[in-house]
């Protein structure tokens, strides 16, 4: 007697053996890496992050003179610094000022302070880039520490000629967006920025007139000092 054909397959599907699986081997855990732990084999210190303060902290069981050195090479990369605002970093960690000072002259010698070099470029690049003044680059360079001889001979680069040019260039810029003003508002606002950017009073006022004679403004009343 024939066995129906659907036992038959019942009785296959019963006994054939499952597909055994081979079992993924176990991946074992990354140990989570501590913050702290430098990735370059140098410590990284961001200026007034968490990580920067930790950073100090691991440092503080050394010689306070390395750790001078530590914080003064950091705080020169990508940017030059003044004697003082490496002081005042200095201080501000904690550095005895004796100590402060043996680091800082040091640094001086081998020529990574340069406070002479710091005021030249300073007035090049604001006076270029800013259209800054000497009366203006002169109080930048006071909050920056720089000596008052060296302010003198870096802002001393800087001529009469070559402030009334940049002068000239500064108000060009701005004095299509004062047309349609009254000329005397127009005065104050070109005059104004100049001002706030360090030109003497009477520069100021020569290249302002001037510039607004060429537009056919008429000028008169406008020799005395605003």
């Amino acid at each position: 007697m024939r066995t129906p054909r659907a036992a038959r397959t019942r009785r296959t599907r019963a006994t054939r053996s499952p597909s055994r699986r081979r079992p993924r081997p176990s991946r074992r855990p990354r140990p989570p890496r501590s913050r702290a732990e430098p990735v370059t084999g140098r410590t990284e210190w961001p200026d007034d992050s968490p990580d920067s303060s930790r950073a100090e902290k691991e440092l503080s069981s050394q010689d306070p003179a390395e750790r001078a050195r530590a914080i003064c090479l950091r705080l020169l990369t990508g940017t030059p610094r003044t004697r003082k605002q490496l002081a005042d970093a200095l201080r501000k960690r904690d550095i005895p000022d004796e100590v402060a000072d043996e680091v800082l002259s040091r640094f001086e010698d081998v020529g990574l302070i340069d406070d002479a070099a710091f005021a030249g470029a300073w007035v090049e690049s604001r006076h270029h880039g800013r259209g800054l003044a000497r009366r203006a680059l002169a109080r930048e360079l006071r909050t920056k520490g720089v000596d008052a001889s060296l302010i003198e001979e870096a802002v001393d680069r800087l001529d009469s000629d070559q402030e009334e040019t940049r002068a000239r260039e500064l108000v060009d810029r701005k004095l299509r967006a004062t047309r349609g003003l009254e000329r005397d508002r127009r005065l104050r606002r070109l005059a104004g920025m100049l001002a706030r950017k360090g030109y003497p009073e009477g520069m100021a006022l020569r290249v302002v007139r001037q510039a607004l004679e060429e537009e056919g403004e008429d000028t008169e009343g406008l020799e005395e000092p605003f």
